[in-house]
């Protein structure tokens, strides 16, 4: 990435963006590691808490969506801030809730902060950068593994002090007051116009489509291991709470490691070679936990190589997009929604398998979900291999006298 290509503003822009993920990475991954205790602090079993999954999901569902349309019409700088407020609110007060009702309301909110800083920060991203945003993409989306990364240390070493989760979340409250101040006074991007020579086709609904049920697949998946393996850990007795926690950080910190070496890769690679490599390599990782359910070994190994697999899957989906589409608030939304319904769906699904089969289902539902999405992606690039065919087809003979 070459700072010097760009103007002043959108750099600034950009760092600004950066920084809202690394509280996004912080806010979305602290929740895996606090479970039992925001359990305790509502007298809650494991399947009831896990509900707390489809709110935040849910809220997260509903700030893309209206997000992604005031995007549109409205000055991002005026919308990322309204976000940012609105989560450092609500990680205030998710350690004082002490009913389930409420926490879930609560969490439900933080969700939907989350999801309009989410879709604000792709579509302005790629609003700035357009077509060479993909290592712009990657690092947006490295700097939300950093936060990832962070968040399930920070949460092992203040139970390790304090034996109490509250100022982890208020640290989070707190950090996001000052980036929402200066959001709010940044140059606010504009959308760029698709030249008359760039080709809009036909086809970009069946895209959008199969996009998002590709973000809702691996989403889903995402969540669904970073927030259930501390969990999944502990219940199996591979590892205590505080190894636990570092086990879902070696997570985090591969997936961070992932998406930093995404952004070199992105330069050289085309997103979907770069896609069938990360899935299939994901999958390959899922075999090596199952394989060794009662191995601690395997466990390690195979979280840190579906960390570092499932990487760059997110950034690189948004940089595909971008190539096929013209791209609005209110289609980055649509994939956000997938994502969404993605979220909410698997880890809630896990939750429910996990009280009533057993905690070693947890990789099995996740390897399933990863192979329905390997068997689409290669549904839509047969689908793009035969448009492009058709294309030069076409273009052969427009060039007939």
């Amino acid at each position: 990435m070459n700072s010097a290509k760009i103007p002043s503003n959108a750099i600034a822009a950009t760092v600004a963006f950066y920084l809202a993920f690394i509280l996004l990475g912080l806010t979305t991954s602290v929740t895996g590691p606090t479970l039992p205790t925001l359990a305790s602090h509502t007298s809650s079993r494991i399947d009831q808490i896990s509900f707390i999954f489809i709110t935040a999901s849910l809220g997260y569902l509903i700030g893309t969506w209206i997000g992604g349309r005031v995007y549109d019409r409205l000055p991002g700088n005026r919308i990322i801030p309204f976000g940012l407020l609105i989560m450092a609110l609500a990680s205030a007060y998710i350690p004082s809730a002490t009913q389930l009702t409420i926490l879930a309301l609560t969490v439900f909110v933080l969700g939907f902060s989350q999801g309009v800083i989410d879709v604000g920060g792709n579509t302005l991203l790629m609003w700035i950068h357009g077509s060479s945003v993909g290592p712009y993409m990657n690092g947006l989306h490295f700097f939300f593994g950093v936060g990832a990364l962070l968040s399930p240390i920070l949460v092992a070493q203040i139970l390790n002090y304090t034996g109490e989760i509250l100022w982890i979340y208020r640290l989070f409250g707190v950090l996001a007051l000052p980036l929402a101040i200066w959001t709010w006074f940044m140059q606010s991007p504009v959308r760029q116009q698709r030249t008359s020579t760039e080709p809009i086709r036909k086809i970009n609904f069946i895209v959008i489509v199969f996009i998002a049920m590709l973000f809702f697949l691996y989403v889903g998946a995402e969540v669904g291991y970073g927030n259930w393996i501390f969990t999944y850990t502990t219940a199996l007795q591979l590892g205590s709470p505080a190894s636990a926690a570092y086990l879902t950080s070696a997570f985090w910190g591969f997936f961070t490691l992932g998406r930093l070496a995404g952004i070199p890769i992105s330069t050289r690679v085309g997103p979907l070679k770069i896609l069938f490599v990360d899935v299939i390599g994901c999958l390959l990782s899922l075999g090596i936990i199952i394989a060794g359910s009662t191995s601690t070994t395997a466990l390690w190994l195979g979280t840190v190589l579906l960390g570092l697999c499932m990487a760059s899957i997110f950034a690189t989906l948004m940089s595909f997009a971008e190539s096929k589409l013209h791209i609005s608030g209110e289609v980055t939304g649509l994939f956000l929604v997938g994502a969404g319904i993605g979220g909410m769906f698997l880890p809630w699904f896990i939750g429910q398998t996990f009280a009533s089969v057993g905690p070693q289902v947890m990789p099995v539902v996740i390897f399933v979900d990863l192979l329905i999405n390997l068997i689409l992606l290669a549904v839509l690039a047969s689908r793009f291999t035969e448009l492009n065919k058709a294309e030069v087809n076409l273009a052969s003979d427009e060039t007939v006298p």
